[in-house]
């Protein structure tokens, strides 16, 4: 066994690459925008179900035009402004208008239950509401008792609320004179709330600058977006994946964004084939449909020249089934966070390929810097152990919205950003995620990571999903058992085949101790499994093998 590091020594990671100028002091708008003299006539936003399409010179006039509108109906600097919105193109000219005024958006998901989307808008004092009108009936109640104003992209008969055009119609040389400091908050998303209680983090200006420049500035071969590129935006935009690293990216590189309202796959297969998309960013999940698809042999998605997935692990015999389906395609897997951003993400989005090793998340982005600490000693580690991942830089959160305590537990005296995550760097710094700290099985001592499981489970060709989550155990005190759902190839593969398969594969506490069927793994909207939706179902004694 190695002797551990002295106290004073420290091993940091940092990228493979120099670091570049990022303009901090710019507000999001404006950083975005800085280069729309060479795009205003392209492209910008497209609405894939009709063909609607705004180039870059009516994105940025329609922002400044709901800028000023929002001033005109007493939206201050400072204010927050909540948006209930499916993907469209309006999400996009409303988060960009709040940004020019000077506001902070917190984005919430549509399906929400009314008392979540009054918790998230109490939380954060929000003073305005964009939705749709179907979603009306959710929060009226609420904005009626704390005269919070609502506002409709589409028509809605209900007695005030405003429709879009209320904004979009302002003049936008009243737009009102404000000035934006590099550490105000510009976004609260929530974190996802699969392990503790919801959480709205708040995102500065500087933050969401810093973490699109080390996707797409300079002379990058973390560089996954051009001007030629059109992006496929299916991921929900209240996600902070597709808001900072498919939309937002997007903009500053000039790239066409195509927003895709609704995922499903046969319709996602037409839009990618229709508008030549060359660019997809998706989450396990859906890549593991499209790779299971039989639909896709039907449709031509030569176009697409690059994969990217994030959000949660994806095994190396998913990826391989990637580059069968999609030939042209490189993929790479991306690593962040809604704290932090982008954290590290693969070499694979240069323009010529590179031999990347399936599973990496790629070395460390520029600008930032990544620690892997023992999780009881609290030192940092060297390459090829396995520790919990730390951040630092300019791409770390301002803190927790109204959550100090959470906020110092998280971000430490010396600025590093304590992931949860848990993770080492090989040989050749990069990274590889293990799971969750906290979503670790432990038997008899040992840990066993869910992520491994799921993995060797879902490459099965009689499984379409599956999930691991923990059992407690009178002597191991917990251990591995699996969800799993059948491929609809007629599939009617047994628990004990499925037991033989894992045990074949790994050390015996890491075997699958029990195998429950179900019609779908709960997942959240970024892709990550609700693995306590699963536990509960255990404690309950709602689930049985068959």
């Amino acid at each position: 066994m190695a002797p551990a590091p002295s106290p004073s020594e420290e091993f940091i990671f940092r990228s493979k690459l120099p670091d570049i100028s990022i303009p901090t002091h710019l507000p999001l708008h404006s950083y975005c925008f800085q280069n729309l003299s060479q795009f205003e006539h392209r492209p910008c936003l497209v609405n894939a179900d009709t063909g609607d399409t705004f180039t870059y010179a009516e994105v940025d006039l329609i922002s400044r035009r709901i800028a000023t509108g929002l001033d005109k109906i007493g939206i201050r600097q400072g204010d927050v402004i909540m948006l209930i919105l499916r993907n469209c193109p309006q999400f996009a000219l409303s988060f960009l208008g709040a940004s020019h005024r000077g506001c902070a958006v917190t984005t919430a998901n549509p399906s929400y239950t009314p008392a979540e989307l009054a918790k998230q808008a109490e939380a954060t004092k929000a003073k305005l509401i964009i939705t749709h009108a179907a979603y009306v009936d959710k929060i009226k109640t609420f904005c009626e008792s704390n005269d919070v104003k609502v506002i409709c992209i589409d028509s809605s008969q209900e007695e005030g609320v405003s429709n879009f055009t209320v904004l979009t119609n302002a003049d936008e040389k009243e737009i009102p004179d404000v000035k934006i400091s590099p550490d105000d908050v510009v976004a609260i998303p929530f974190s996802s709330g699969t392990s503790g209680l919801p959480k709205g983090v708040m995102l500065t200006h500087k933050n969401l600058v810093t973490t699109v420049a080390q996707l797409v500035d300079g002379e990058n071969p973390h560089q996954y977006s051009d001007s030629d590129d059109v992006l496929l935006c299916v991921l929900p935009m209240f996600h902070i994946y597709a808001l900072n690293s498919i939309l937002l990216s997007g903009i500053r590189s000039g790239a066409a964004v195509l927003i895709v309202p609704k995922y499903e796959m046969n319709t996602l297969l037409e839009y990618i084939e229709k508008y030549k998309v060359t660019v997809a960013s998706l989450v396990p999940p859906i890549i593991l449909a499209l790779v299971k698809s039989g639909d896709a042999v039907r449709y031509d998605l030569s176009c697409v020249r690059a994969v990217i997935t994030g959000a949660a692990p994806m095994g190396m015999e998913i990826g391989e089934a990637v580059k069968t389906r999609l030939p042209n395609a490189i993929l790479g897997q991306g690593y962040g966070m809604t704290e932090a951003g982008p954290l590290c993400i693969s070499l694979a989005f240069a323009k010529e390929p590179f031999n990347i090793k399936i599973g990496a998340c790629g070395s460390v982005v520029r600008n930032a810097e990544i620690k892997i600490v023992d999780t009881e000693m609290g030192a940092s580690l060297s390459t090829n152990k396995i520790g919990e991942i730390c951040v630092r830089g300019t791409k770390v959160m301002k803190g927790y919205l109204n959550d100090a305590e959470a906020t110092e537990r998280t971000i430490d005296k010396e600025g590093w950003l304590h992931t949860g995550d848990i993770g080492y760097f090989d040989d050749d710094e990069e990274l590889f995620i293990v799971d969750r700290l906290k979503e670790l099985i432990k038997y008899n001592g040992f840990q066993v990571a869910p992520a491994e499981l799921e993995a060797m489970l879902i490459a099965h060709p009689n499984i379409f999903d599956a999930a691991v989550v923990p059992l407690k155990h009178e002597v191991a005190g917990e251990v591995p058992v699996a969800f799993v759902v059948r491929s609809n190839n007629g599939s009617k593969i047994t628990e004990d085949e499925i037991k033989q398969y894992i045990s074949q594969q790994v050390v015996s506490y890491k075997r699958i101790n029990r195998v429950f069927f179900t019609d779908t793994i709960p997942k959240a909207a970024s892709g990550k499994i609700l693995r306590k939706e699963l536990s509960a179902r255990l404690n309950e004694g709602l689930v049985q093998a068959n």
